[in-house]
């Protein structure tokens, strides 16, 4: 039996992965710190670990004690905008405890994969439809610390011999999302918002454009991938292919939660306007696991989700390092 370590196993997209891998038989590790997640989203059937990446001693402990074949890195704080403002918090999460996850892996001298998840973050702006091939250029410290995690990957398989893929997901939304979270996945702020009887919150005009990919879409691919080897050693955009505005988000979220909320605009703030991805290459080798969902459909079955689970408190960042220019929204 297959031993897999997943970080970030608590959070929305980490949980639905393990469920893939505990469905694949595979004796599943979560390591989550709690700090986006939730114990109750764990698959009862695997092992949840209350921890965290950065804590160096307890990823070499874990990895001493199970001998893992396969890690699943999902752990982040993927809060872009809000990067600007907590860049140290933002590169030791996401840059140095991925550092400690690799260094573990490469000891142990018995993984056979190491599945990270990176961001189209990498990508930066006017560069569409973002393909792999493309030159990175990030415009946000998330989308830099991502980046580096890929550039240490392909030096540790250089050097060590490290097997990795990489999948740059963008805008996972779907159940057991983190609604509470202000800063983060719009799809949940707007559901939270309507449940709140307040109006949904929009930064600029509303017209910027994302592909908003459902859970659903992206994680059968990355828990399965370990199994192809031919994907090894490569880096994969994954999610949905029909990009929407956030205006058009609003409205299908409306309609989703039979809401008539009203829209407030917020200046806007400093962000990549359109983003939206190729996937010719995941299709290409994951084409029997690549499954698509209609945004309408996703957002309703995350709305019937939501509903049933009642609304959450909006809290803010506790330890903002820099507040120039910061949006007086999240101050």
């Amino acid at each position: 039996m297959a031993r897999s370590l997943v970080t970030g196993g608590a959070g929305f997209l980490g949980s639905h992965v393990a469920d893939e891998l505990v469905s694949m038989e595979h004796e599943v590790v979560v390591l989550d710190d709690l700090s986006g997640g939730s114990r109750d989203n764990v698959n009862p059937r695997a092992r949840f670990v209350e921890g965290s990446i950065l804590d160096h001693g307890l990823v070499d402990r874990l990895f001493d004690e199970n001998r893992f074949d396969y890690v699943y890195h999902l752990a982040a704080y993927a809060a872009e905008g809000l990067s600007h403002f907590i860049k140290r918090f933002n590169y030791e999460n996401n840059l140095i405890g991925s550092v400690n996850l690799v260094n573990a892996s490469v000891n142990a001298g018995t993984v056979k994969c190491f599945v990270f998840t990176s961001s189209i973050a990498v990508y930066g702006e006017n560069q569409l439809p973002m393909t792999e091939d493309l030159v990175p250029m990030p415009e946000d410290p998330y989308g830099i610390a991502k980046l580096a995690v890929e550039l240490d990957l392909k030096e540790s398989s250089r050097l060590f011999g490290l097997p990795f893929i990489v999948f740059r997901p963008h805008n996972v939304y779907g159940e057991r999302q983190n609604i509470g979270d202000r800063y983060r996945n719009v799809v949940g702020i707007f559901m939270n918002q309507i449940m709140r009887g307040e109006e949904l919150t929009v930064f600029g005009d509303g017209n910027q454009t994302r592909a908003f990919s459902h859970v659903s879409e992206v994680a059968p691919v990355i828990a399965r991938a370990v199994t192809r080897e031919a994907a090894h050693g490569e880096t994969f955009n994954i999610g949905a292919d029909r990009p929407y505005s956030v205006s058009q988000l609003a409205a299908v979220v409306k309609e989703a939660m039979k809401s008539s909320a009203g829209v407030r605009y917020l200046p806007a703030r400093r962000e990549v306007v359109h983003a939206y991805a190729s996937h010719d290459k995941v299709k290409k080798h994951f084409g029997d696991l690549a499954k698509s969902l209609s945004l309408e459909a996703g957002v309703e079955r995350m709305a019937k989700w939501v509903q049933a689970h009642g609304s959450r408190q909006s809290r803010g960042f506790s330890h903002i390092e820099v507040r120039k220019n910061m949006p007086a929204s999240w101050q």
